[in-house]
């Protein structure tokens, strides 16, 4: 459920030595729940709250409970099918992938058209390339890769599901009544809750990182901090996931925004996320873009929110959770930005990565 491409199931330790021996898998395929998306993303709201109204859409119909005692849980052990969303970059669509382990999916496909899927493996093989220039090993590993994609490349074909599939349940989420950010509240990623309910909370620190975020998150942080004049009451944690991203970042003048926001930048990675490198303060309330928010894992005794980079943001610079109508007026001066934004690393088209450069 972490793979941005192709599809992983978890296995015990031994059925995966079986697998890198023979090259062969016994799998006994699990049910599958579909998810399917349907209208138009409504104004200021962001792909990490489709992610959130996923869960939320399941609390409503009863196929999921917060309660641990005889909890109820549709997606644990089936795979989770999302479709409705077709157009979506590789990178967006590895942000509800990415959650999925939330749900305790067992695995996670989002269905794409071909053109979202070509872009990103062309980009890749432009990164790749560059990496064996650059001396990463193993070489003959990173070119088989390359091999690989462009035979894909060559002849694309996309899985796609049976005309009579069965599942063992559809869940249907229509997009033109989600008004609002979805949050998922202390301390489960399962208890989502619409922002008006939240609103008002005081946020001692924020947390902008995790493999949930790409570049386009941290340059909306940047246009979010930049209209404000003054640092940021609270502790604003800036973590990007890669140090391409921390590059590219730089030389666009956003950690400089970050600075001035007095904003802690840390070494790209997992950081706070990971819950064993830096930590929140005890008893901290938080607001993070990580993957979960479970009891003390990002600090001691910490209450932790999870929502998106633009609602973080907005927590952040006004050292609570908005209103609604806060909200919106943060993404309102953001709306005309948004197509330079959420640019995402086509390596294929960054000269530092063409082989002209090596």
């Amino acid at each position: 459920t972490r793979f941005p491409i192709g599809i992983s199931f978890p296995a015990g330790s031994g059925l995966v030595a079986f697998a890198a021996a023979t090259g062969v898998m016994p799998l006994d395929m699990p049910e599958s729940v579909l998810v399917r998306f349907k209208g138009t993303m409504q104004p200021g709201i962001t792909l990490r709250d489709l992610v959130h109204a996923i869960p939320y859409a399941a609390l409503q119909r009863g196929l999921l409970t917060v309660e641990k005692k005889g909890k109820k849980n549709i997606f644990n052990g089936r795979i989770l099918e999302i479709e409705g969303l077709p157009d979506l970059k590789v990178e967006q669509a590895f942000e509800l992938a990415d959650a999925s382990a939330e749900r305790s999916a067992a695995a996670c496909t989002v269905r794409l058209n071909k053109a979202p899927v070509q872009e990103y493996l062309t980009s890749n093989i432009s990164l790749l390339g560059w990496m064996i220039r650059e001396g990463y090993g193993d070489a003959r590993t990173l070119q088989r890769r390359i091999e690989a994609m462009a035979a894909w490349l060559a002849k694309p074909e996309l899985l796609e599901p049976d005309h009579d599939a069965e599942y063992a349940e559809i869940i249907e989420i229509d997009l033109d009544t989600i008004c609002e950010p979805l949050l998922c509240c202390p301390n489960d990623p399962d208890d989502v809750k619409p922002l008006s309910e939240v609103a008002g909370t005081a946020i001692d620190e924020v947390f902008l990182g995790s493999c949930m975020t790409n570049i386009g998150h941290f340059r909306a942080a940047g246009h979010i901090l930049e209209g404000h004049s003054q640092q940021v009451p609270g502790k604003l944690w800036i973590v990007p996931p890669t140090r391409m991203d921390q590059a590219e970042l730089t030389s666009e003048g956003f950690y400089g925004i970050f600075g001035k926001a007095g904003a802690r930048t840390e070494v790209p990675g997992c950081s706070l996320c990971m819950g064993n490198q830096a930590r929140t303060a005890e008893g901290a309330t938080v607001v993070s873009t990580s993957t979960r928010n479970f009891p003390n894992r990002m600090g001691a005794n910490t209450q932790v929110f999870l929502a998106s980079a633009e609602l973080a943001s907005v927590c952040s610079v006004l050292g609570k959770i908005p209103t609604p109508t806060e909200y919106a007026t943060f993404m309102t001066g953001l709306a005309p930005k948004a197509k330079e934004t959420y640019r995402y690393m086509n390596f294929d088209q960054m000269q530092a990565y063409s082989p002209a450069e090596a």
